[in-house]
């Protein structure tokens, strides 16, 4: 289901840049994701979202973020994709994430997007502009060489051959582009003929850096779904899951 709500603010702000990704700002426009990727974190019951099917549209905050821009001293880099992906399918409709990167334009703001969506290439002249005159860094997701385990995993997002062709559509036109090899499930993903086939592709399409994180985490809330995930799509793995980790946070990749 969508809705429309009002946000308060728009713009959370750190004193220093996140050491993984170099983000200062974070924002989010919309709240729930469409692509529904069953080891999503953001399903945690820590974050307060009563129905992740949801998906919610923040329909004010562009004018917020017009507010808040001009008000910091700091034109650290901003952040999308944190708690959902700026360009789910909702984007095409309302186009707060084309809107939000007209203003990081208009007031100088680099921005790094994270994103498992071909429909980046959408806003490729505003991403090319930005890098001409700050920086501008899309990272996609990609953690599997195969389209079909990938549709598994993460079923509303694109095919993992999409993103390859979007990532290789920006590179050629000037954007920062790179590869973000997180999560890698244990039992699932890590394994090296896995990781060094994106290693081939990230390059052969055009990125510039990886960042890896070789397992997952696990919190109250998307634990259970996760595991519910496994039992359903690949018998066996759910037991060796508990097994390995139980109710640990950290789960570690076992062969990567």
């Amino acid at each position: 289901m969508i809705k429309e709500i009002q946000a308060k603010t728009i713009l959370s702000h750190s004193k220093h840049p996140d050491p993984w990704f170099g983000i200062q700002y974070t924002m989010n426009l919309y709240r729930g994701c469409q692509h529904q990727c069953i080891y999503c974190d953001s399903r945690s019951d820590c974050y307060q979202i009563e129905n992740f099917n949801d998906t919610l549209i923040k329909v004010n905050a562009l004018e917020l973020l017009a507010k808040e821009l001009p008000s910091k001293r700091m034109k650290g880099t901003i952040g999308t994709g944190s708690m959902n992906d700026p360009y789910a399918p909702v984007e095409k409709q309302y186009q707060l994430t084309r809107g939000a990167l007209k203003l990081f334009l208009l007031y100088g703001f680099p921005v790094h997007v994270l994103t498992k969506s071909k429909l980046v290439m959408r806003d490729v002249d505003l991403l090319s502009e930005i890098e001409r005159s700050t920086q501008a860094l899309v990272s996609f997701t990609i953690t599997t060489c195969d389209d079909d385990l990938g549709k598994k995993l993460e079923p509303g997002a694109a095919l993992v051959s999409e993103r390859l062709t979007a990532m290789k559509y920006l590179a050629e036109r000037g954007v920062k582009v790179g590869v973000l090899l997180m999560p890698v499930l244990p039992f699932i993903e890590d394994n090296w003929e896995n990781i060094r086939g994106i290693v081939e592709l990230a390059h052969a399409h055009g990125a510039g850096y990886i960042l890896a994180a070789f397992g997952m985490t696990q919190r109250k809330g998307s634990q259970e779904y996760y595991l519910r995930q496994l039992e359903r799509l690949f018998p066996g793995i759910k037991e060796k899951h508990l097994r390995a980790f139980g109710n640990r946070y950290e789960c570690t990749a076992n062969e990567a």
